[in-house]
């Protein structure tokens, strides 16, 4: 049986488990270094706050862990800050995390609270998908073997590289499985 670990550190973890198990994929939550010695077959990285996530990942010695496992392959889903994690440019921003999608990303790229919107867009390969995005970045730029997924208005919201997705909204928040279940088909 497929087991996913969950960042669990800050953000939106749970509802990202809801969705999981309404596939019938169990998960792990990683709190602690110790946890990343569990058996997990792919990983979520949450939306929240990437500052606050990549400073506990640090803390906790969870970052080199979890960067090795990206790059060698885990699969990895990412929504709203862990797409922040995963890029190797932020915009204005010296510190980078994760850096293993090569993309530009521009934080709070629609503004804060006030820029939250919902809207419905095509996500190549799973279809027209409900999006909420609250205080959401956007991808400005991407490098060769980067695919771009989805976009709104313009702006790469969307993206794919290896076993890595990346989105700048919330799927876990509208209730449709369908990005989820692609990611759990490249476990």
């Amino acid at each position: 049986m497929k087991q996913v670990g969950v960042l669990a550190l800050q953000g939106a973890f749970i509802e990202h488990e809801k969705m999981l198990e309404q596939l019938g994929v169990s998960c792990i939550e990683l709190r602690n270094k110790e946890d990343l010695e569990k058996p997990y077959d792919g990983i979520i990285l949450p939306g929240g706050e990437s500052t606050v996530q990549g400073k506990l990942l640090k803390e906790l010695d969870m970052f080199d862990t979890i960067k090795k496992q990206i790059e060698a392959g885990m699969p990895v889903l990412a929504t709203c800050a862990g797409l922040i994690l995963l890029a190797k440019d932020i915009k204005d921003q010296e510190e980078t995390y994760f850096g293993t999608i090569p993309m530009c990303v521009k934080r709070n790229a629609y503004g804060r609270q006030l820029g939250s919107f919902f809207t419905t867009k095509e996500v190549d390969g799973v279809g027209e998908v409900p999006m909420t995005f609250i205080r959401a970045p956007y991808v400005e730029s991407v490098e060769d073997g980067v695919k771009v997924l989805a976009e709104v208005d313009g702006n790469i919201v969307g993206v794919e590289y290896g076993k890595q997705m990346g989105f700048a909204f919330h799927p876990e928040l509208d209730g449709d499985l369908r990005i989820h279940q692609r990611f759990v088909d490249k476990i």
